[in-house]
């Protein structure tokens, strides 16, 4: 059985949603462009690819894959949309990599695309012939301590609570994560990974968005100190607008191969997909799923939780990352090294991807091998998946 290896990745800057510099670019438009990259960055015959798997989770149930293949003149290509919410872009790549393991494919594309300033709106009737009603899909059935659509309680207040955790703890994690995300823009570390967006028609007043624009500068604790909690009624509040996951725009993909391929083409491995899991709790419990799906991740590599040398746990929260990194004892100078979901931003179905683009640079610039990221997802369930840089 051939391995399945990355061979390009690239992802757009994140852009602040609703009033930020993505603001008028939609899901589609924002995968054909890190589609795009991925492809011209290989150098693959666009004849050889098998599929194009995109995470989608607020853009109203369509296909944008097989819409992003049409739009790029690839009219051979299939296309899969996935909704793991949170997870999705993360899940988009073990849906590639297992169609490459199974023998099925040996070129597929895989990523996420989201654009919460333009997403649509669903309406219902709530009874036959009744009026229409706006709607949502729930992440789960709701109840008083896990509400379907108040993750500030499912998520954040109730990791905080059964990992012990204070509102120092998490806003000490929030300066620390701006305080990576800033160093990092600053370093040029993402300048690779990143392809800009046209934000102004094409012409001398042509303008495009190059730069991550969530992560603030100067974020101190005194000033995340003075911000009211969420929910100020409830004993012990943590969360804030200041320690939990921005609203954002953005879309990132990979281009996975069989290894067999990639030699025979003589295109360049960057990593190697050697594992992943998924795994589900009680939806209170959500952001502590991580601490399911990673020990099942490493247990299918044959690794533990010290053979990782970098890894990122997605900021839906800054609760999640602190309870799940004491949880199974992971060290915090290797843990989100680069920022994460309350800094750098949380494009829900690009998330996942965007992780992957982000920890194959820092692998490769640390000069180190393995890496894992993971995310906790709506409805009590969370993804691991371990990178193995070649």
């Amino acid at each position: 059985m051939a391995d399945a290896v990355i061979v390009s990745a690239a992802r757009t800057p994140i852009g602040r949603a609703y009033k930020g510099s993505l603001a008028g670019v939609d899901a589609f438009a924002l995968a054909r462009v890190v589609v795009g990259a991925v492809l011209a960055r290989s150098g693959v015959p666009t004849a050889d690819i098998d599929d194009l798997v995109l995470g989608e989770s607020l853009q109203g149930g369509g296909v944008i894959a097989r819409h992003t293949a049409v739009s790029l003149g690839l009219t051979g290509v299939p296309g899969l949309a996935d909704n793991r919410h949170c997870a999705a872009g993360l899940s988009a790549l073990q849906i590639a990599a297992a169609g490459i393991l199974a023998g099925m494919d040996r070129v597929v594309v895989a990523g996420g695309t989201e654009s919460l300033s333009t997403m649509p709106a669903a309406r219902r009737r709530g009874v036959p012939g009744g009026e229409l009603e706006d709607w949502m899909s729930p992440s789960h059935p709701g109840t008083p301590d896990a509400p379907a659509f108040d993750m500030a309680v499912t998520v954040g207040e109730n990791t905080a609570r059964e990992a012990g955790l204070t509102r120092r703890d998490v806003d000490e994690w929030a300066v620390y994560s701006h305080g990576r995300a800033v160093a990092s823009i600053d370093s040029g570390a993402f300048a690779d990974e990143i392809v800009p967006v046209p934000i102004a028609p094409e012409g001398a007043g042509a303008a495009e968005f190059r730069v991550d624009e969530h992560p603030r500068r100067g974020v101190t604790l005194e000033r995340l100190s003075a911000l009211k909690p969420v929910h100020p009624e409830l004993a012990d509040a943590t969360v804030t607008a200041g320690n939990a996951a921005g609203l954002n725009d953005a879309a990132a993909a990979v281009l996975v191969v069989d290894a067999d391929y990639a030699r025979a083409h003589g295109l360049t491995a960057l990593a190697r997909v050697r594992s992943w899991a998924s795994a589900a709790v009680e939806p209170a419990r959500t952001g502590m799923a991580p601490t399911v799906a990673i020990p099942k991740a490493l247990g299918r590599g044959g690794l533990t939780v010290r053979d990782i040398a970098l890894w990122e746990i997605n900021e839906a929260f800054c609760a999640v990352p602190l309870a799940v990194s004491r949880g199974l004892g992971i060290r915090h100078e290797i843990l989100n090294v680069n920022g994460s979901g309350c800094s750098l931003g949380h494009p829900v179905a690009a998330t996942g991807t965007r992780m992957v683009v982000t920890m194959l640079g820092e692998l490769r610039r640390r000069g180190e091998s393995l890496g894992c990221v993971s995310m906790c997802a709506g409805g009590g369930m969370a993804s691991a998946l371990v990178l193995e840089l070649l």
